[in-house]
């Protein structure tokens, strides 16, 4: 039997999408350092969101001293941000926050490339559809 490779991690306080292949190339495609598939996830923060902020969190941050590709950001509510990335540095999404001074409470990855979530609920799975791709 082949193993199972996880493309893409989450960690302990984060929820949502995860790809498993047995194929390690994939894996690799998916999240390596060259990777540029975009990663979609939907934040809900504590703190001020300001255009500001917004702008910063868009293209302006560096962490590690290596500057960040520019990322989509959208506020979809009071308290809520839509982040679209295409690299993942580790926990990226909340130290992105920290720097503008916004504190995360909620974070869900919903989409990797083309591959959505949709209504799968937490430690539910399923078989990538025929044409489904990253």
């Amino acid at each position: 039997a082949r193993s199972l490779h996880v493309a893409g991690r989450l960690d302990i306080d984060s929820s949502g999408l995860l790809v498993l292949t047995q194929d390690g190339v994939v894996a690799r495609t998916l999240i390596g350092p060259e990777s540029r598939i975009e990663k979609e996830y939907h934040v809900g923060v504590d703190g001020n969101i300001t255009e500001t902020a917004l702008q910063r969190l868009r293209h302006g941050l560096s962490l590690d001293g290596r500057a960040l590709r520019p990322a989509g950001i959208k506020q979809t509510g009071p308290a809520h941000l839509q982040f679209v990335l295409t690299e993942g540095r580790k926990r990226q999404v909340r130290r992105m926050c920290e720097l503008v001074n916004l504190q995360v409470r909620t974070l869900v990855r919903v989409r990797i490339g083309g591959v959505r979530l949709g209504q799968l609920r937490r430690g539910q799975w399923r078989h990538l559809a025929s044409g489904e791709a990253f």
